[in-house]
């Protein structure tokens, strides 16, 4: 097909939509039917609403194909998992009983059954729970969800799209299930997987779908000839289906690679692919196969995952270069808009400035729809939307809200010394055992205790103006006292202050530092019912004064025990925030990182001696293609360092990650040079500790015990069996006692008694330890 007549097909879609609805509907819903308060009957309808809602707003604003079967009540890989039959033996009883219950029981857990392992999807900060799977696994179609969502879609009026994650992803993100062999390869399913698929791709013909998008994001990574053998087999199989609608291979977050050759062989009907910064080589990969012919291409090139404005004149060149390679071009974001929070027209703070450099999930579906347009129809027919388009772009690039020469001067002046503790481990360790008097396995927990209903209002009050600071901050220091006084009685040995004043733990940082934007309205889903704001890095980085100070000596002042000083770590800031993208990353941490030093050389002096530096994100920005691992992780360790290391020796440096593959990233973890790391572990049966053990990790560590992201209590001999797990990883002169993340989201009665479990199985095992 010619270039004109391509550009004359062009449409606009995106592959999926934010799910909570304008007010979090869907998180009051669920969480009102988790206690009771809210019925089955009542979630669906509120479910029902959001979903047509959201079609409604991508018809209104000129999307000509909506997605169907992204929008989720917990985890679309979890709807995967329902989808093809694959549910745990320990819940196949929840499941029978009541579809929904045992869905959320595989997504939280119950006090008698695990839930299912839960870790970070790819390279984003949003949760997937992770199938398991092993030889005995029996697949069955269960497409009720996929084929209902669609017949709504389709009673609207609507030209609607299929979104399925696909089964060579969903098999790569399995792990082998509890008591299966380690060395299990759920890939060796897939011939087994391939006639579901087949089965729900016919459901979905007969529904009325037209195209299915079947999403291979775990195509981006590098992978094995084998694994690309098996996506060749997948796509040649499903291709040969005669009763299947059109299928649409898309992939995501980085380049194809080895992968893009065997899609673009495959017999399907056409290919998804990001087409950003981030992925820029696919244009050229798919140039060397040969394009497209005869076949549809999906443009991803509006950015899904940061919020910045499109350059639409750089798009429109990238498109018009792709012209040519496929019988038709559409255009689309380079992934769901689940990654982007949702209207920007919400923010009422945002200084009129900086929000016109700013799109939302709507504002992006608008870049979308305009893009379109100019390449089906020519620029002249978006000839006012390009003008304003390069007028905000040129607000942004010349404004001084982004840049501060004394920042900039301070990072440029640091040196290789500057990130490097003055003395070794070893004499580190000595320094800090003498200093601290703890005993063997030290308890302690994460940071954050539950924030109360009354927290939460009386933080609201302060916004609005119905108690004053100093009411505010008389409410934060009786939960101080409250949370010292329960972990003294619990008898903990490294102490928190519970941080009752913290919002999120990325978000009172910035709201503190120079450089940062905060919404109001910004939500995005972390985790099931956890949604997060992350806030917006403008400009460069400073701390004007003191973040945290105040509070931990408030607190260590209630206890002769060790209080932790708690900051979040400079990777941390950045992955869990919206960044700038006109300079490198590694700037950017630079910056944080010497505005967190400050605040770590302050607790110091204030007579804190053990401080925690939590870096949950390391592992979660780590690049998906192992050739840009290494320049990441240099700068990433860099900033750690640079903000812990200006610190004395008997000082006990801590960091903390959680919900991530590890085994990655031992070295780094090892580069960072903290004295201790705690870790997830509970879900994963202390899978981390046998990884550290294995590298050599020769600093102290505390995988966790009691998993935090489900309501259930751990008993004492659980906590404990976990413990002696740990033990033949971990020498007792290193291992530590901890939850596997902090206990923000989880209530006070759940907390109290896991706790005191947790330290009860302490104190057992250091009976069983021989005396020294």
């Amino acid at each position: 097909m010619t270039s004109k007549s391509a550009a004359a097909a062009a449409r606009a879609t995106v592959y999926g939509y934010p799910r909570q609805g304008q007010n979090r509907e869907l998180k009051k819903a669920i969480e009102g039917y988790w206690k009771g308060r809210v019925t089955a009957d009542a979630l669906r309808a509120t479910a029902a609403d959001i979903r047509r809602a959201n079609w409604q707003a991508l018809a209104e604003a000129g999307i000509d194909e909506v997605p169907t079967g992204d929008f989720s009540y917990y985890d679309h890989v979890l709807d995967t998992t329902v989808m093809v039959g694959a549910i745990p033996e320990r819940h196949r009883a929840a499941v029978d009983a009541d579809a929904t219950d045992g869905y959320f029981a595989m997504a939280r857990g119950t006090q008698e059954v695990a839930p299912l392992e839960m870790t970070k999807w790819f390279d984003t900060n949003y949760h997937y729970l992770v199938p398991e799977l092993g030889p005995d696994t029996v697949f069955t179609a269960n497409s009720t969800k996929q084929v209902a969502e669609l017949k709504e879609a389709l009673a609207q009026g609507l030209t609607a799209r299929p979104v399925l994650v696909g089964p060579v992803t969903y098999l790569l993100l399995a792990k082998p299930a509890p008591g299966v062999p380690a060395d299990f390869d759920p890939l060796t399913l897939l011939d087994r997987l391939l006639p579901v698929y087949a089965e729900v791709l016919a459901d979905l013909r007969a529904a009325g779908a037209e195209w299915v998008q079947l999403d291979e994001p775990a195509l981006v990574q590098d992978r094995t000839p084998a694994e690309l053998n098996a996506a060749e087999r997948a796509y040649r199989d499903l291709g040969a289906l005669t009763d299947r609608p059109k299928l649409l291979v898309a992939s995501y977050f980085d380049r194809l690679g080895d992968a893009l050759p065997v899609l673009a062989k495959a017999p399907v009907d056409g290919l998804a692919l990001d087409f950003t910064e981030a992925a820029a080589a696919n244009l050229d990969a798919l140039a060397a196969v040969g394009g497209l012919p005869g076949k549809r291409l999906v443009a991803g090139v509006v950015n899904g995952r940061n919020i910045w404005i499109n350059d639409l004149q750089k798009s429109l060149t990238t498109l018009s270069t792709i012209l040519g390679l496929a019988d038709r071009v559409d255009v689309a974001a380079s992934c769901s808009l689940l990654h982007v929070p949702l209207d920007t027209t919400a923010e009422r703070d945002i200084e009129p400035e900086i929000l016109r450099w700013l799109a939302f999930a709507r504002q992006k579906t608008a870049e979308i729809v305009t893009l379109a347009r100019g390449l089906a129809r020519g620029t002249d027919a978006i000839t006012a939307e390009l003008a304003a388009n390069r007028a905000d772009l040129a607000s942004r690039t010349g404004s001084p809200i982004t840049r501060d020469p004394a920042v900039r001067a301070r990072a440029e002046a640091v040196t290789d010394a500057d990130a490097r503790r003055a003395q070794p481990y070893p004499e580190r360790a000595t320094a800090q055992r003498a200093h601290l008097g703890l005993p063997l396995l030290p308890t302690t927990t994460i940071g954050s205790f539950p924030q109360t209903g009354e927290l939460r209002t009386a933080r609201a009050d302060r916004r609005a103006g119905r108690i004053d600071t100093a009411g505010y901050e008389e409410r934060v220091k009786a939960e101080i006292q409250e949370v010292i006084s329960f972990q003294e009685k619990t008898g903990l040995d490294v102490l928190v202050h519970g941080e009752p004043e913290r919002n999120d733990m990325v978000q009172y940082f910035a709201e503190q530092l120079t450089g940062y934007l905060a919404t109001q309205h910004g939500w995005v889903q972390s985790y099931g019912t956890r949604y997060v704001r992350p806030p917006i890095l403008v400009g460069d980085i400073s701390r004007p004064e003191p973040m945290t100070v105040r509070w931990t000596t408030y607190a260590q002042s209630l206890s002769d025990r060790p209080v932790k000083g708690m900051l979040t770590g400079p990777v941390t800031m950045l992955a869990w925030s919206f960044v700038r993208d006109d300079q490198p990353l590694g700037d950017t941490a630079r910056q944080v990182a010497l505005a967190l030093r400050d605040e770590v050389n302050d607790l110091e002096q204030a007579g804190t001696s053990v401080i925690q530096v939590d870096e949950p994100a390391l592992r979660e920005t780590l690049p998906l293609r192992t050739a840009d691992r290494a320049a990441y992780l240099a700068w990433a360790t860099e900033a750690f360092r640079l903000s812990t290391a200006g610190v004395r020796p008997d000082t006990q440096v801590h960091t903390h990650m959680c919900y991530a593959e590890f085994g990655d990233i031992v070295q780094a973890i090892d580069d960072l040079d903290a004295d201790v790391i705690s870790l997830e572990a509970a879900r994963s049966h202390m899978q981390v500790a046998r990884e550290l053990a294995a590298h050599g990790y020769p600093r102290e560590a505390g995988p966790g015990v009691y998993d935090i992201h489900s309501p259930r209590v751990p008993s004492t001999d659980e906590a404990a069996d976990l413990l002696r797990t740990g033990l033949r990883a971990i020498p007792a002169e290193r291992l530590w006692v901890n939850p596997d993340c902090g206990l923000k989201t989880r209530a006070w009665p759940e907390t109290r008694a896991s706790l005191e479990n947790l330290v009860a199985a302490a104190r057992i095992i250091r009976s069983e330890l021989p005396a020294s």
